[in-house]
């Protein structure tokens, strides 16, 4: 998935409606949940690189990837640990992760038009250490396991807005999460969905969490806070 810069433009879009207490699910149905969505905006991006170059934007915006990146060489992450980017989109993050070193990457999507449009771009690069698969992660295959890492940005969110039961989605997005990931690895999600104490939630009870990344704040009316939400949980 692929909008905007932290707390703007495009992610903005995406950004909640609550129609009750902010603790209770109250998320309006939107289209930005369904995969006909996903497909109809990956398969105008494909063209839009086709015909001009243009990889398109980058969801949360470039300091997204570098937070995450920030954080994996704080902790020293081996550059050979396995790495599975959850709804990867355009597949920018992949190059940036290895463009940095790290050498064993896995970007799943839905969408076949965005694994099309990431082989691509990721060929232009000229880069070939990475793995790229046509996936549903919430029926994902048994293949898909013990990685040291997951990321989500923005797909955890997306699923959130779902019109078909999107309570059980997430319910099973952690079940996904619980078996792609190997004891002890770690997830990094980014949502403008939902804040520390609701993500914590809905993950505390596979998942510890490790450390709450700082990201940009705002203030409106009086009251302030942060435009997204970045957390490290591990298994």
């Amino acid at each position: 998935m692929s909008l905007g810069s932290d707390g703007g433009g495009g992610a903005a879009a995406a950004a909640r409606s609550r129609e009750g207490s902010p603790g209770k699910d109250g998320f309006a149905p939107s289209a930005l949940g369904t995969r006909e969505h996903w497909d109809a905006v990956y398969q105008r991006e494909l063209q839009t690189f086709q015909e001009y170059g243009d990889a398109g934007e980058i969801w949360f915006g470039e300091e997204s990837m570098n937070r995450l990146i920030r954080w994996m060489e704080k902790q020293k992450i081996p550059l050979d640990a396995s790495i599975l980017d959850i709804g990867t989109g355009n597949g920018v993050f992949l190059v940036e992760l290895a463009k940095f070193g790290f050498s064993n990457i896995t970007g799943i999507d839905y969408s076949p038009s965005a694994i099309q449009l990431s082989g691509s771009i990721i060929e232009r690069e000229g880069l070939s250490n990475i793995k790229l698969k046509v996936e549903d992660f919430l029926n994902l295959s048994t293949k898909l396991s013990g990685f040291h890492i997951c990321i989500d940005k923005g797909t955890f969110d997306a699923i959130s807005l779902n019109p078909d039961n999107a309570i059980e989605k997430r319910k099973q997005y952690v079940k996904s999460l619980s078996r792609a990931l190997k004891i002890k690895g770690f997830f990094l999600i980014t949502s403008c969905n939902w804040t520390k104490e609701e993500l914590l939630n809905e993950f505390s009870e596979e998942f510890e969490l490790c450390e709450e990344l700082p990201t940009p704040k705002f203030s409106f009316g009086g009251r302030s806070g942060n435009s997204v939400a970045a957390l490290v949980f591990q298994k």
